[in-house]
C-alpha cells in the first residue's frame, strides 16, 4: 500500500501564449473520476468559444487511474504531454485542463506537444503542493489527568491530535502512522497504567 503521495493544496490558473495562441491551464485537486470530469465540464462552460479544452487527470494514491483527452487536437499532442507533466511532478488526485484559443498559426505536432506540456508544467510550478500520508485514526478514552499526558506524548512523537471530547472522561482522537500503532499502544499503557482504552477507527490519507 502506498504510504504517501503529492497533490495540490488548492486550484491554480496560469496562462501563456505561443504564436498568438492562448493556453490557459487550470490545475485542480480532485478526489474521484467523477469530480475530475465535473471540473473539466465546468472549465468548458467557462470558455465556450475556445477551440480546444484538453485534459488529463490522475486519481489514486498510487496514480492508479489516468485519463487524457486531446479534444480535437491531433492525437497524442495534448492530453498525453499534459499527463507526462503531471506524472513528472509526481502528482495524483489532480486534473489539468488546458483551454486553447487558436491564434491563427499552426504549431505542428511538435509545437503542440511542447506547448501543452509547458502549460501544465507552468501551472505545477505556480501551485502549492502538499503531501498526503496514510494514517491510522485511533480513539483513546481516559481520565482527564491521563489525557494531558497522552496528548503531550503524542505531540512529542509527531502524532496528530485530531480533537478531543470532554464528558466524564476524555475521548481523544489521534492520527498515527500505521507502523507505529504498536508503539502507541505501548506508550499509552505505560503512561496510564493500563487504564486507557484504545479503539482503531480506520485508515485514511491526511494532509501533512
Amino acid at each position: 500500500m502506498v504510504t504517501s503521495y503529492r497533490t495540490l493544496l488548492r486550484a491554480v490558473e496560469t496562462e501563456s501564449e505561443v504564436k498568438r495562441s492562448r493556453f490557459i491551464c487550470y490545475l485542480m485537486p480532485v478526489a474521484s473520476e467523477g469530480a475530475a470530469r465535473s471540473s473539466i465540464a465546468e472549465i468548458r462552460s467557462l470558455h465556450p468559444k475556445a477551440r480546444h479544452h484538453c485534459s488529463a487527470f490522475i486519481i489514486g494514491p498510487g496514480q492508479e487511474l489516468q485519463r487524457t483527452n486531446d479534444d480535437g487536437e491531433p492525437s497524442g499532442t495534448a492530453g498525453a504531454p499534459m499527463l507526462d507533466a503531471l506524472l513528472g511532478a509526481g502528482l495524483s488526485d489532480v486534473v489539468a485542463v488546458v483551454v486553447r484559443y487558436f491564434g491563427g498559426t499552426l504549431l505542428g505536432a511538435g509545437g503542440l506537444t511542447r506547448a501543452y506540456r509547458a502549460s501544465v508544467a507552468q501551472a505545477v510550478e505556480a501551485a502549492e503542493l502538499i503531501i498526503r500520508e496514510l494514517r491510522a485514526t485511533v480513539e483513546v478514552s481516559s481520565d482527564y489527568a491521563a489525557a494531558a499526558v497522552i496528548e503531550a506524548e503524542a505531540r512529542r512523537l509527531g502524532w496528530g491530535v485530531v480533537g478531543s471530547e470532554y464528558t466524564s472522561e476524555v475521548l481523544m482522537t489521534l492520527s498515527v502512522p500505521p507502523g507505529q500503532l504498536a508503539l502507541l499502544r505501548e506508550r499509552v499503557a505505560e503512561l496510564t497504567a493500563g487504564t486507557a482504552v484504545l479503539s482503531e477507527v480506520g485508515l485514511g490519507y491526511v494532509a501533512i
